[in-house]
């Protein structure tokens, strides 16, 4: 299938490690030109240089989501470093944690505010051009009552509603935009990967909630994500996709 995503420009906020960089990998195979970021200059440069072989534009910077001024300016200088945008993936998380007031409020600003950054420095070129595509990225976490209360699950899942709003917003246009929600994925040196070495028992009781008996990749993600973003998926928006193995018990109509 051709995804039809050849040429285009595409940012990636988180893009240097996980399912962020399986994202900006899969782009980058299809043809896109690349922005991406990170919070570490070293993780960026690797990732800049991995992608750097499929032959396509790869640029990228380090910059704090949290730092409003600084990643203003980062999302305009990948814009015109590009010389535009078609596709906007933010993908940064605070992740979770709970019992401090700290974790609101950097979940707020990474979690939301990042996308929310991303979203309004992209609308008004993909406005001007009458095309581009959005995706957002929550968690199952926002679907059911996982984890206990904490600002991660909360925060996740005002970006459904927000994701939705901006696509019945912005059809007219010609901009799409569409959710998706990853279950439980394991990678070197991510979460999963920590919890499995510090949490035996914990990650184990995971383990056996899941159908297919494994958690996921991120590449597994990453095609879900970059499927949506692309032409093949040119009647697609306003849609929250769940790409979790089965994971979650929610029934969908």
């Amino acid at each position: 299938m051709d995804l039809g995503l050849q040429g285009k420009k595409a940012i990636v906020v988180g893009g240097a490690r996980g399912i962020g960089f399986a994202v900006a990998e899969v782009l980058a195979r299809e043809g896109c030109d690349i922005a991406l970021s990170a919070r570490g200059e070293d993780s960026v440069k690797d990732a800049v240089a991995s992608l750097s072989r499929y032959g396509t534009k790869v640029i990228g910077k380090a910059v704090n989501v949290r730092k409003a001024d600084e990643y203003k300016e980062w999302l305009a200088w990948a814009i015109e470093t590009l010389e535009g945008v078609d596709v906007v993936i933010p993908l940064t998380s605070a992740g979770s944690g709970i019992g401090s007031e700290k974790y609101w409020s950097n979940a707020f600003e990474t979690d939301v505010m990042g996308p929310v950054r991303a979203v309004e420095a992209a609308i008004p070129h993909m406005t001007e051009q009458g095309s581009g595509s959005i995706v957002l990225v929550a968690t199952t976490s926002a679907l059911e009552a996982m984890g206990g209360p904490q600002a991660y699950n909360a925060m996740k899942t005002s970006l459904i509603t927000y994701g939705k709003q901006l696509a019945l917003a912005h059809g007219k246009d010609g901009i799409r935009v569409n959710v998706v929600s990853p279950g439980p994925v394991e990678f070197e040196g991510g979460n999963w990967d920590m919890i499995k070495g510090t949490m035996e028992k914990f990650y184990a009781s995971q383990l056996r909630q899941q159908p297919m008996g494994r958690l996921g990749k991120p590449e597994e993600i990453a095609r879900a994500i970059v499927f949506l973003a692309s032409e093949a998926a040119s009647w697609c928006s306003g849609s929250h996709l769940v790409v979790d193995g089965a994971f979650t018990n929610r029934t969908h109509f």
